[in-house]
């Protein structure tokens, strides 16, 4: 794994051992002996790009997985810029609306991914269940898709050529010490409380802080957007203008961008409340330090991310990279990634590869009926505990908003980076 520091949602040090049951098969063997000269070079964020996922897939399917990790800015940077460095990119479909314009990928085909039919509806159209509404931003759904094997613009609808392949998502929300914090905490407007000034921290990456800023200003009533995932200059303005009274004041004691950062500002207790990822908290909580995901009257800021394939991949490559992508969908990969708080995209299969009790507890809301363990085999949670915020439909059925590359990105990074340098 590149020695680039791990960031985003995961790169839980935890990726060592794999908790789970059994070698996926069933695979067809296209191509004998070959198969084993094989490799796969993927970049991607630390969410999944983990050496027990490399290892599982040498074991399953007998080729190598190659892994760079890099931070979710760095990540599309690369794949718009160095095509030919990597054959499969792991990436976020807020940044594959910078990436896949650019030509540099080529779309999959829906046909070749075998539970194509399976994966969840949010990717296809927006909406968990059939009366729910899509959230505000670049929501998976709007990016999704191409009309054809060269096009480069997104489609309204699903068609047969997919951008990515949709492999996990999750509702983010605020992360909190409640031993530290003192009362109660049930709004996103409570991270600019001042009795919290200097112990509170917002994510440093723009695409996504800039939602957690305007889900503080809708909260305290200072900004109705007509849609936060796509600001107009004035309100850009005015939310950082925001932001930066706040710095000012000194109600930041951070602005992270890495996973460990996060980790360590929540365990020392520097900060008591912030933007944070649900493997962030799993980590403080391995700890032994109290660390709540804290679900919000407002609802949630969600993300997703897929694989996209690189445009120069042909022949036995592309077939390998195929399957691959069905072999992330058919389960051994979605439970892995489930033990760590994130929500695989075909559900049916992840499930067959956890036990009724990981299941009731990351999935259903239900009480732990025995302890529930990490990746890498630390106790998590006590028997009797419930997941923070509920079953799968009670958080991600509360998705506000999704992180999102906006009309006016260019000046809204110009805007967040003046607010960082404040």
């Amino acid at each position: 794994m590149s020695k680039t520091t791990l960031t985003r949602r995961g790169a839980l040090s935890l990726a060592g051992a794999a908790i789970g049951s059994g070698a996926i098969t069933g695979f067809p063997t296209l191509w004998a002996q070959n198969i084993k000269g094989v490799t796969l070079r993927q970049v991607g964020t630390g969410v999944s790009g983990l050496n027990a996922i490399a290892e599982q897939v040498k074991k399953d399917l007998g080729f190598t997985l190659q892994l760079t990790v890099s931070d979710t800015e760095a990540v599309a940077q690369r794949a718009a810029t160095q095509a030919r460095s990597f054959d499969v990119a792991d990436i976020e479909y807020f940044s594959i609306k910078k990436v896949y314009p650019t030509g540099v990928m080529q779309p999959i085909e829906t046909r070749r991914i075998k539970l194509a039919d399976k994966i969840v509806p949010i990717f296809s159209t927006g909406k968990l269940l059939p009366t729910g509404t899509p959230g505000q931003g670049t929501a998976p759904h709007t990016v999704g898709y191409v009309d054809g094997k060269t096009s480069t613009k997104f489609a309204s609808a699903p068609t047969g050529w997919m951008t990515l392949m949709p492999t996990i998502y999750n509702a983010d929300t605020l992360g909190i010490r409640p031993d530290l914090t003192g009362r109660p905490i049930r709004n996103w407007r409570d991270l600019m409380d001042p009795a919290f000034k200097g112990k509170a921290a917002i994510l440093n990456i723009p695409g996504i802080g800039i939602m957690d800023a305007a889900m503080v200003m809708e909260s305290m009533g200072n900004l109705k957007y007509g849609d936060k995932g796509n600001m107009t200059k004035e309100e850009i303005d005015k939310t950082i203008a925001f932001l930066i009274d706040a710095k000012r004041s000194g109600q930041f004691r951070a602005f992270w961008k890495t996973f460990d950062e996060s980790v360590n500002l929540m365990a020392s207790g520097e900060v008591v409340i912030q933007s944070m990822w649900s493997p962030a908290v799993a980590a403080v909580r391995s700890r032994g330090i109290a660390c709540t995901y804290q679900p919000l009257e407002e609802g949630y800021r969600a993300w997703g991310s897929g694989l996209g394939l690189a445009k120069h991949l042909t022949g036995l490559q592309l077939d390998a990279a195929y399957e691959y992508l069905n072999w992330y969908i058919s389960g051994w990969a979605g439970a892995f990634l489930n033990r760590q708080g994130y929500y695989s995209a075909v559900l049916d299969t992840a499930r067959q590869h956890m036990s009724e009790n990981e299941w009731g507890y990351w999935m259903e809301g239900k009480a732990a009926t025995a302890d529930i363990l990490a990746p890498d085999g630390k106790v998590m949670e006590k028997v009797g505990a419930v997941r923070d915020g509920g079953s799968f439909n009670d958080r991600m059925g509360k998705v506000v908003c999704w992180n999102s590359v906006m009309t006016e990105d260019r000046y809204m990074v110009q805007k967040w980076n003046e607010f960082i340098a404040a």
